[in-house]
């Protein structure tokens, strides 16, 4: 007993899907009008090739970077033991990022 495959998506479907997310429209938008569910939809642009995905971004507009990453920078250049710069990962991140800045920014003492 052979069992009939499904198809989800019709090919004029997937081209009007990837036309649209391509034009700029959300894939929440996307998912609402075909009556799929957002991960549905973001599963179909993935197999086609043209899903990218959100990247994160500060408020200011930069990459993040985690307060580990700025303890062991600080580490680094004070050349601090493993445990001082876990220490330093509970510190608030503004205060490390600003540490960090001065440190690198800092000229050499003659």
């Amino acid at each position: 007993m052979a069992t009939e495959k499904v198809v989800n998506y019709t090919p004029e479907q997937t081209a009007a899907l990837v036309e649209a997310y391509k034009a700029g429209t959300t894939v929440e938008a996307l998912a609402e009008s075909l009556g799929k569910s957002v991960r549905s939809v973001v599963a179909k642009l993935s197999r086609e090739g043209v899903y990218q995905k959100k990247t994160y971004v500060t408020k200011t507009g930069e990459s993040p970077v985690k307060k580990d990453a700025h303890a062991e920078a600080i580490g680094k250049i004070l050349m601090l033991s493993e445990p001082d710069v876990d220490s330093l990962t509970k510190a608030n991140k503004r205060a490390l990022k600003a540490i960090f800045d001065a440190l690198a920014n800092s000229k050499p003492i003659e």
